[in-house]
């Protein structure tokens, strides 16, 4: 299923390897508030300084405007990676030029450094060529571990690798076998549950999953459009107008498959102490909106999930920040938890959701990546992945 080369393809031993990272996590007073990511680059590090490579690790973090911006920087990322690791972790205060080169060129086997936000350079998301090469030369290997940013052709996601022996990381690997496991080759019945606010940036793997799944759950604030597509009134609901024409021809080519809510909860504004009230599929009041899925859907949901062979869960059922509105999103995950399949997770409210749950033990593969795990969903090619060494 994976016909790239992997890190354990290589020797490393006396290498210096630029391993490209996903440290894009929250930062708050200076303080990392989420190590999710973090810890999860952590396997492909520590093996690479087990063999004896010296370890530059690179990585984007927020979306910077033009340059540098002091609340991007990945200062407290390295201070947070060096008390992790249990050992000291040099930062570079630039990820190309004269200072990284420097700093690339200090390292020991066995060291790491970590280059600042590759995005106070323009020329990252451009792809620039000069940008990749200057990356390159840090090292004498490229090690792709950032999955949740595999799907964008960046400088320092797929530049970089026309300029250096490129391989995946332990991360990358395990992300593409489970997602590209279950969308080639599931056991079955394979139930996909698709939610969060919008339609309209899962139209192609909607699609493609219909080709592909047994059953496909909507929840979310995308259920709406398709409630207005059948021609229900939806007060004051959340409900993407441009794409209705697009949701009908959904629903007729997945009529078998498309599984839209019994019932809703709805509420007179969009806050947590809102008045509530569960109707059934049908016409919301003007004034009203739909806040979440109901508990007859989340019966009939969690039976579906049951008998579930393999689940592929990606977007919220409803707004679960609001703890009144959280009740289908959290029976949801109970159910998925629950049901012995092959479950994945992908998107970050949904690994959110099953966090605050407490059942993220439970899941077999969490994704790092929410555009990543929705292009591999929709059987794109990953431009990051596609760079890399075949087999």
């Amino acid at each position: 299923m994976f016909n790239k080369k992997s890190v354990t393809d290589v020797d490393v031993h006396g290498k210096r390897v630029l391993v490209r990272v996903d440290f894009n996590v929250p930062i708050s007073d200076g303080n990392v508030s989420d190590d999710t990511r973090i810890r999860a680059a952590l396997p492909t590090i520590e093996y690479l300084l087990q063999h004896g490579a010296s370890v530059i690790l690179a990585s984007h973090l927020g979306r910077p405007k033009a340059g540098p911006e002091a609340k991007f920087s990945l200062r407290p990322v390295a201070a947070y990676l060096s008390k992790l690791m249990g050992m000291p972790v040099e930062f570079c205060e630039d990820c190309i030029g004269p200072k990284a080169e420097a700093a690339a060129k200090a390292l020991e086997p066995g060291e790491v450094l970590l280059l600042e936000n590759t995005r106070f350079h323009p020329e990252e998301e451009k792809n620039n060529p000069e940008m990749a090469r200057q990356l390159a030369a840090l090292a004498d290997l490229f090690v792709n571990d950032a999955f949740g940013s595999a799907h964008r052709a960046h400088a320092s996601t797929e530049g970089v690798a026309h300029y250096l022996p490129a391989v995946a990381g332990f991360l990358l690997e395990k992300e593409i076998r489970y997602l590209g496991q279950a969308v080639a080759d599931p056991k079955r019945p394979f139930v996909a549950i698709l939610g969060g606010a919008k339609i309209s940036d899962k139209i192609g793997v909607i699609r493609n999953l219909l080709t592909k799944a047994d059953q496909i759950l909507i929840g979310g604030g995308m259920a709406n459009t398709f409630f207005k597509a059948e021609g229900y009134a939806m007060g004051d609901s959340l409900v993407e107008a441009e794409v209705l024409d697009t949701a009908r021809e959904l629903l007729e080519t997945g009529k078998t498959k498309i599984r839209l809510p019994k019932d809703v909860v709805i509420a007179d504004g969009f806050k947590a102490d809102a008045a509530s009230k569960v109707i059934p599929t049908g016409p919301v009041p003007d004034g009203w909106r739909i806040l979440d899925i109901g508990p007859e859907t989340v019966a009939a949901y969690a039976g579906v999930v049951s008998a579930a062979g393999t689940v592929v869960w990606n977007g919220p059922m409803g707004v679960f920040e609001f703890p009144p509105f959280a009740k289908g999103t959290y029976g949801v995950a109970k159910a998925v938890a629950d049901s012995g399949a092959t479950s994945i997770i992908g998107g970050g409210e949904s690994v959110a959701a099953i966090q605050q749950s407490g059942l993220a033990d439970k899941i077999t593969h969490i994704s790092t990546g929410g555009g990543a795990s929705l292009e591999m969903l929709e059987g794109l090619t990953l431009p990051g992945v596609a760079a890399l060494q075949d087999k």
